[in-house]
């Protein structure tokens, strides 16, 4: 399939590692960065909501993007959280993403002032005018309050051939078919949620943004890879299989049991920012009853 812009079957939602003091660990950033490229992300979203970005400043956002870029030296294509619910600003951080050398941008539906399809229509439209950046589109009801209808990303997939994609994170199969049906057979639909991956996939999806994949990446990948290729028993056996893990990093508010599992396979130390709070001992050991099957 031609698409609008590239950037492949497996995204990473990147979590953003802290060291005791709550800042920035570079030291295992880089460690981060290089183990998803090898375990098979395409591209590395930095910044997004599993990398706290409600948390981080923006000259953070800003130093963790170059940071990142320098690190994947080329070897993935990088994506910026650029979003926000004030038009104004999502434009002044899509700019500033276009500056920082990111290949496209991830802009999420404007939360908390719940605007209507046609507010949406013209937040979108107008971010797309302002840049020549691929943009993908982010509707997540549980966090925003609202719904990006299909009709709504059609018509701006339609109008703006800079809108690339959007990253579907709810569990509405109808609303996933009616996406594909009506958006332009270049336009791109990802799964939000790992759990939904394969189901997303028989409907017309290409991928995922995931959070498993920080773990489990090669073998979603190759999940992808078996259903594509049409051994469709084979995808499904692997869905199966992943299935626990899916579900188990989601027993916390994420980042949480994502970061408390990337500790354990020595990639990072467990902090993060409030008002998020760690696992305590007897989640961590539920956690690990389950990750201990993947790694």
């Amino acid at each position: 399939m031609v698409m609008r812009f590239d950037a492949g079957e497996i995204i990473t939602a990147m979590i953003t590692p802290f060291n005791k003091d709550r800042n920035i660990d570079y030291a295992a950033l880089e460690k981060l960065v290089n183990h998803l490229i090898k375990t098979g992300s395409d591209s590395i979203l930095v910044a997004g909501t599993t990398g706290e970005s409600p948390t981080l400043t923006h000259d953070e956002e800003v130093e963790l993007f170059n940071f990142v870029k320098k690190t994947a030296d080329g070897r993935c294509k990088l994506i910026m959280g650029a979003g926000s619910n004030c038009t104004k600003t999502a434009v002044m951080a899509t700019s500033n993403a276009k500056e920082c050398g990111a290949d496209a941008i991830l802009s999420v539906v404007p939360y908390y002032n719940k605007p209507s399809q046609k507010g949406l229509i013209e937040h979108f439209g107008t971010i797309a005018e302002s840049t020549d950046l691929p943009i993908l589109l982010y509707n997540i009801p549980g966090r925003t309050g609202i719904t990006m209808k299909p009709e709504t990303i059609a018509q701006l997939a339609e109008k703006h051939k800079n809108i690339f994609a959007v990253k579907q994170s709810l569990a509405d199969m109808d609303v996933i078919t009616e996406t594909r049906r009506l958006c332009p057979d270049d336009f791109v639909i990802y799964s939000g949620d790992d759990s939904l991956t394969l189901p997303m996939l028989s409907v017309g999806a290409h991928g995922v943004i995931s959070v498993a994949s920080h773990i489990i990446g090669r073998e979603m990948k190759e999940m992808i890879h078996e259903f594509k290729n049409g051994s469709t028993k084979k995808a499904t056996k692997l869905h199966l299989k992943l299935y626990p893990l899916f579900k188990k990093i989601f027993m916390a508010p994420n980042p949480v049991p994502v970061k408390e599992c990337l500790t354990k396979m020595g990639l990072i130390s467990n902090y993060v920012r409030r008002p998020l709070v760690e696992l305590d001992e007897q989640e961590k050991n539920e956690l690990y009853s389950v990750l201990k099957q993947y790694i």
